[in-house]
């Protein structure tokens, strides 16, 4: 409050801020639903704006390196880190870091080993993803078919950004806000970078648009984002056939048993039939692309879509929602 020098000692009252504008209530537990609905709508603004139809999704780890930074070679002038935690920008503790030296420890030496293998990942990750564009860049229709999407990280969510980026093709990357440093990998096209609060909205989006999805080899996050999406396939809660591609079969089939699943009694046998594995982008390619051809047929693609980046809602109503003075 302040006093006005020339009228009444009586206190003048500071304007309230704007309810859209009033940070202590959006950022506060009462604006939380607010928040949620605008995790829902402004991705939802842009992927009409960008003329986005449908998704083809990469998990993976955010660990792994391009095989020009990992290879034996390139470790001996710059030596790989390992990061303390997904996404993070700090490494991990020295004592987990690959190393090859007599005193390193035995999973120094096993992650020395296995850092090119690894990097041989993300650059099968970087070519499915520029084959599977520069194929769906060719298909008819006003809008961006199966485009490639990732949470938007290091690794391999890096190197498939990277592969649709060096087709040509748009690329989107759904982030997350962790409570370490992370930033998006450069890969992504820009309007359609997106950055999350909300786990759950950022996995709506995962597969709300999806088509298909492909999981390389990863840890925690890349397991719950696989199972979670083979969850609603099972349950049949996708409005829609997914193609699911489980890339690296050596690795995955040495971290979950699915036949012992199955012999158990713990999924049905026919659940096996939710995703097929490949080893090569070839083989992970030619799956999708026939798990996809049935829905690219020109006679089902919608009609009357402007060729320009869709209205918003001020520019669809005109003059029924005008813009109000300041």
């Amino acid at each position: 409050m302040y006093y006005h020098p020339c009228m009444s000692t009586e206190p003048i009252l500071e304007k309230a801020p704007l309810a859209y504008e009033n940070t202590d209530f959006l950022t506060g537990p009462d604006g939380r639903a607010l928040r949620i609905l605008a995790e829902y709508q402004e991705p939802m603004s842009r992927f009409r704006q960008q003329r986005v139809e449908d998704t083809v999704v990469f998990f993976g780890s955010a660990r792994f390196h391009p095989l020009s930074e990992a290879s034996s070679e390139a470790q001996l002038d710059s030596p790989v880190q390992i990061l303390a935690n997904t996404g993070s920008a700090e490494p991990a503790p020295a004592n987990e870091q690959p190393a090859t030296a007599p005193e390193a420890t035995p999973l120094q030496r096993t992650r020395a080993e296995t850092a090119t293998e690894m990097a041989g990942y993300y650059e099968d990750a970087r070519t499915l993803a520029h084959m599977l564009t520069s194929w769906a860049k060719d298909l008819p229709g006003p809008r961006h078919r199966f485009v490639v999407t990732s949470g938007g990280g290091p690794g391999i969510m890096e190197a498939a950004n990277r592969g649709a980026h060096e087709a040509g093709g748009k690329t989107i990357g759904l982030n997350i806000v962790l409570p370490f440093e992370q930033r998006p990998n450069p890969y992504i096209t820009p309007a359609l970078n997106f950055e999350f609060h909300y786990f759950f909205m950022r996995k709506f989006w995962f597969a709300y648009l999806a088509k298909a999805l492909v999981v390389f080899p990863g840890g925690f996050g890349t397991l719950d984002e696989m199972f979670e999406l083979l969850t609603l396939a099972q349950t049949h809660k996708l409005d829609k056939q997914m193609t699911i591609v489980i890339y690296g079969s050596t690795y995955w089939k040495n971290v979950i048993n699915l036949n012992l699943l199955a012999e158990k009694g713990a999924i049905a046998v026919a659940d096996k039939d939710l995703f097929q594995f490949a080893d090569t982008p070839q083989q992970a390619f030619d799956l999708l692309r026939t798990g996809l051809e049935h829905l690219c047929d020109p006679n089902t693609a919608p009609v009357n879509v402007p060729a320009e980046p869709s209205p918003n809602t001020q520019q669809l109503l005109g003059p029924d929602i005008t813009k109000t003075l300041g």
